[in-house]
């Protein structure tokens, strides 16, 4: 159980830590800083770093979820709060799957081409998924340590 939870926690920090980090951060610095071609340049290079991270992330931890869940007895014995972080981390497995192949996949092409508003487009929507995902990470954060106080 300790080394599925110490993984499992460990790639919650470095996935909704990396979000945070990147749209409260970097995103307004990057935006006062750079003009849109650089900024692009620079959230492209960024995201192709941050998000080999975030594909062990998207590997671990529903691979240690299910690990510790098996280790309690199986999903019977799982509280409520571990049954609302499965929905909310697989919705957030999904809406990264769709970020990666999709307007990352455009982003990459546009900054490639030089094709500038066709970056600054798909950098918008990976703006507003990441937003949305950052937003299910935190309260799956919230959940995972207080759940079992909230639900009984």
């Amino acid at each position: 159980m300790a080394y599925a939870l110490t993984l499992h926690i460990l790639a919650a920090i470095v996935w909704v830590g990396g979000m945070f980090l990147a749209y409260v951060c970097l995103r307004p610095l990057a935006a006062s800083l750079f003009e849109p071609p650089q900024r692009l340049q620079l959230w492209c290079g960024l995201f192709k770093r941050f998000f080999v991270w975030v594909w062990g992330a998207v590997i671990l931890l529903p691979l240690t979820g299910h690990w510790m869940i098996a280790l309690l007895g199986g999903f019977k014995y799982a509280g409520t709060h571990v049954h609302i972080m499965l929905g909310t981390g697989y919705l957030m497995v999904l809406l990264f799957l769709h970020l990666y192949f999709a307007p990352f996949k455009r982003l990459k092409k546009a900054v490639e081409t030089e094709d500038w508003p066709a970056g600054g487009k798909a950098l918008n929507q990976i703006r507003q998924i990441v937003g949305i995902n950052l937003a299910l990470g935190v309260l799956t954060v919230i959940n995972a340590t207080g759940g079992r106080f909230f639900y009984g």
